[in-house]
């Protein structure tokens, strides 16, 4: 009970350091000053979604003298209203208009860039592994290693029966 191995005291101190450390951690992070701000989903959100044409609440809640006019000149008829109202109208509303909304970005493009940045970077490397670090391919697979090696085989009559010598006609000099 007394004899305690090395192993057995390091895995106790290294469980009481992370637990430490985890506790520690813990506390520097309830201790900052930054309180962060809660979404109460249960009241009505405005979201620009094309999913959902209408949100729940218009785009503006707070509104100007000049736009409280503007509310209340849209309760008559439309056909007196100018363009420009209509539009500070509709801006209101909502925030964006569907073609803003479905309008694509051009952040494939950073993507693609990366991507290829990464792809040289490898060939990089690659090239870089071939002329340094592999060494130099050894002679035998030259061709004509290769070819002196096949008659060798041929000579010898390897494998007469199912292998290669069984592919060569000896009395011609030609592959079957």
């Amino acid at each position: 009970m007394l004899h305690l191995s090395v192993r057995h005291i390091e895995g106790l101190l290294t469980k009481r350091a992370t637990a430490s450390f985890i506790t520690s951690n813990a506390k520097m992070v309830s201790q900052g000053h930054e309180v962060a701000e809660t979404t109460d989903l249960s009241k009505p959100l405005y979201f620009d979604r094309t999913s959902i044409p209408l949100p729940d609440k218009p785009y503006k809640e707070a509104v100007s003298a000049a736009e409280k006019s503007l509310k209340q000149k849209e309760k008559g008829p439309w056909g007196q209203l100018s363009k420009e109202e209509k539009l500070a109208l509709y801006r209101l509303s909502f925030c964006k208009t569907f073609a803003e909304m479905k309008k694509q970005s051009d952040e494939w493009k950073t993507v693609l860039g990366t991507v290829f940045l990464f792809l040289a970077f490898s060939g990089l490397v690659v090239w870089w592994q071939k002329v340094y670090v592999y060494p130099k391919t050894p002679r035998t697979f030259d061709e004509d290693w290769q070819a002196k090696q096949l008659q060798r085989m041929l000579d010898m009559r390897m494998n007469p029966v199912q292998g290669i010598s069984a592919q060569w006609d000896q009395e011609k000099g030609q592959w079957k």
